[in-house]
């Protein structure tokens, strides 16, 4: 092994056994302890025949190193090898076997001083600790030895210019590399850790917190050491801290560290969910040490904040592409505006386009009235809005205790993922004739609402809420960003008017008559168009069913189909009782099969998530480190969150991301593609998209070569799109 290898390694183990040393000595009052050179008192006195002699004093509760001490001198002296008795053998779980040394130690020098030589300066190095827990720096000291003229004076002792003992005193101040004026010895107990590290909190401004640290006098701290956080009930994540210079220290086991000494006040962005105002606590972690002294434990501090109410300009660190309207910028008129256009475009989709239609052939089939065709309208809009409000009410609340990430925040949970396969099922079987939706519970909906047929109505609005959740229309993303970030009343005016624009449609048809009277009049084309409607249902599920096996694999699908047949089973026998002799019999068997369908709903829930999948070729999966890596080193990134339940993620990535001119255009800039797969719960990519103030998946930013913030992009992207962004990223 090489020197400087055998040097690092040293040094690595070192770290790791003063810190985890360190970390056991959280319940030790350091004021208890004694000053280092109180607890290993040393002295050293020369022998005859070019020998030195040292002696460490060693306090009572304290033990040094075996290992962890040596002596070297300066070439005129040409030392030999430190010798050194046995030590008291110890194994460690950590470190294996070491060697301590309790109460005294003595260890012996020889050299061979050159001619004529009166005296000579030896570098000594130990390191010890208390058995409470905590341990010392390594220490160095530099002592000044005269040696005997003779070997008849060998016994003279070791002398500094006035012939007396090397103490603690003459120790301290000739320390290497350090100053010896009095003003920057530590000569006192060490201080408790509330005198000798202050902190302070305020708040600077709504998306910022400016800290203060206050080291006393012969103190410093770690700068490397620190780390924030703050309550994930808030919805508010601490940035970047943004630390002024530092001074630079040099450890010859630790390296070069970065440490302040007097007061520092660093400036803390916050990364927020929410404009609203609150309360938050800050949990603040640091750690530093006594000059030439003991290093106390990691010490956590927690300041509660009032947080006031925050511009929507102020919301975290987001950077959004230039040229697009960010969603800080949008007014609740143009929100409202956006989130009625993206839920007209919602009835596009191919999972709600058919419960649309069911509900339009209804109305004509039915020949009803134009009181009862806008009742039909209005109850059909009431089941839409009514779920939205809920849906929208559930997801900013979530969104604002920071434990989910907005819209489709349910559809990374298997558990509704395979339910909502059943019910696509369900509804293509009704389409498809198998059974008729609603039979036999007319009686029902009429002691419900007094008006056979509203509770279908209100149940079918909700229906299409419910399947239209995976679908993230174009327009939707700056109304969505709107109702995560604005005041809860404002937010859910927002997903009402996305409800309004999903039932808009069909309230039309039931209030315009103009509109009415040029719907097709009914007649056996209504059954064909039913029954191939159900197929986009179909194919709806088995999708679903597919999203399912990234979460679960092949057992959560195989259930699922299990679960699937025993629906289908039980929705044909329930039709099949209404004329059957034995109607009771067989609508009995029927609810058996229906309960046996929910079995498997319960065995997915408890599935373990399978092993995450491997990058695809050319890829890289995302996570934090490895994107803090490739962007140290001075790489463009595009980085992807998406997942198999997202329909516009999947469209992206047939129309620009897996084709060739995609390809060609990040070698040509040497972009990394980084992909994060957010099929499941996953809480680093929920912390990116936090970051990034996003509300929905895809997410896609691209981080230029010379560092500085990210370029997010639109949702649906284009060839020129990307290009553009990677244009901007090489400049």
């Amino acid at each position: 092994m090489s020197p400087i290898r055998h040097i690092l390694r040293s040094a690595g183990a070192m770290l790791i056994a003063i810190l985890l040393l360190m970390s056991r000595a959280h319940a030790v009052d350091e004021s208890d302890l004694l000053q280092v050179d109180q607890a290993f008192a040393l002295s050293s006195r020369p022998l005859d025949h070019g020998r030195i002699e040292f002696d460490w004093a060693i306090a009572k509760g304290y033990y040094l190193y075996r290992e962890r001490i040596g002596a070297t001198a300066d070439g005129a002296f040409q030392p030999g090898t430190l010798q050194l008795p046995e030590g008291i053998h110890k194994h460690d779980p950590f470190f294996g076997d070491v060697q301590i040394y309790h109460d005294h130690v003595t260890a012996t020098l020889a050299g061979a001083p050159a001619s004529g030589l009166q005296a000579v300066d030896v570098v000594v190095k130990y390191q010890g600790c208390a058995d409470a827990g905590v341990c010392y720096p390594p220490q160095k000291r530099t002592l000044h030895i005269a040696l005997p003229a003779t070997d008849a004076n060998a016994a003279a002792g070791s002398a500094d210019s006035t012939g007396g003992h090397v103490g603690v005193a003459s120790a301290i101040a000739e320390l290497t590399g350090h100053d010896t004026d009095k003003s920057t010895r530590t000569d006192a107990l060490p201080l408790p850790p509330e005198q000798a590290f202050g902190f302070e909190a305020i708040v600077d401004a709504p998306d910022r917190l400016l800290l203060r640290f206050t080291p006393a006098k012969g103190y410093y701290l770690y700068r490397d050491k620190t780390s924030f956080a703050i309550d994930a009930a808030s919805g508010i994540h601490p940035g970047t801290p943004q630390w002024p210079a530092a001074q630079q220290r040099h450890d010859e086991h630790f390296g070069d560290v970065a440490v302040y000494t007097d007061r520092v006040e660093v400036p803390l962005p916050l990364q927020r969910t929410s404009g609203l105002a609150q309360k938050i606590t800050l949990r603040a972690t640091f750690q530093g040490c006594q000059t030439d002294g003991i290093c106390y434990p990691p010490m956590q501090r927690s300041v509660r904040l009032d947080l006031p109410t925050g511009g929507a300009s102020g919301l975290g660190e987001r950077k959004d592409s230039p040229g697009t309207d960010p969603a800080s910028q949008v007014s609740l008129f143009v929100a409202l505006l956006l989130a009625l256009g993206g839920g007209l475009i919602l009835n596009l989709m191919p999972c709600v386009l058919p419960v649309l239609s069911l509900k339009a052939l209804s109305l004509v089939e039915s020949g009803e009235s134009r009181a009862r065709a806008r009742g039909h309208a209005l109850w059909y809009t009431a089941g839409v809005l009514v779920s939205f409000a809920a849906l929208g009410g559930i997801a900013i609340g979530l969104r604002q205790a920071g434990t989910a990430l907005g819209w489709g925040f349910q559809l990374p949970q298997p558990l509704v993922v395979a339910a909502l396969a059943y019910l696509m099922l369900a509804v293509g079987l009704a389409l498809s004739g198998v059974y008729q939706f609603g039979a036999g519970l007319a009686g029902i909906g009429q002691k419900l609402t007094e008006k056979s047929g509203h509770a279908g109505d209100f149940f079918t609005g909700a229906l299409a809420v419910v399947v239209a959740s995976p679908c993230t229309a174009p327009l939707m993303g700056n109304a969505l960003a709107y109702a995560f970030a604005a005041p809860a009343i404002d937010g859910i005016a927002v997903f009402l008017a996305l409800g309004l624009g999903l039932s808009l449609p069909f309230l039309l048809i039931g209030f315009v008559p103009a509109l009415a009277s040029r719907l097709p009049r009914p007649g056996a084309w209504m059954e064909t168009l039913k029954q191939v409607l159900a197929f986009p249902m179909y194919l709806t599920a088995a999708w679903l069913v597919s999203v399912l096996a990234t979460q679960r694999g092949s057992d959560g699908v195989l259930d699922a189909l299990a679960g699937a047949v025993a629906l289908a089973l039980g929705l044909w026998l329930w039709e099949r009782g209404r004329y059957a002799r034995h109607q009771h019999a067989v609508r009995a068997v029927a609810v058996v099969a229906l309960l046996l369908a929910m079995a498997p709903l319960i065995v997915i829930s408890r599935l373990p998530a399978p092993a995450a999948r491997a990058a695809e070729q050319g890829t890289v999966a995302y996570s934090a480190a490895k994107l803090a890596e490739l962007r140290a080193n001075g790489r463009v990134v595009f980085v992807d969150i998406t997942a198999d339940w997202c329909i516009t993620c999947k469209a992206n990535e047939r129309a620009v991301l897996s084709r060739p001119s995609f390809q060609d255009a990040m070698r040509k800039v040497g972009a990394v593609y980084m992909v994060g797969d957010y099929t499941n719960v996953d809480q680093p990519i929920t912390d990116f998209l936090a970051a990034h103030q996003a509300v929905g998946i895809p997410l896609y930013v691209v981080y230029p070569r010379g560092g500085g913030e990210g370029e997010v992009l639109p949702n649906i992207l284009t060839q020129s799109v990307v290009d553009t962004a990677l244009a901007r990223a090489t400049q």
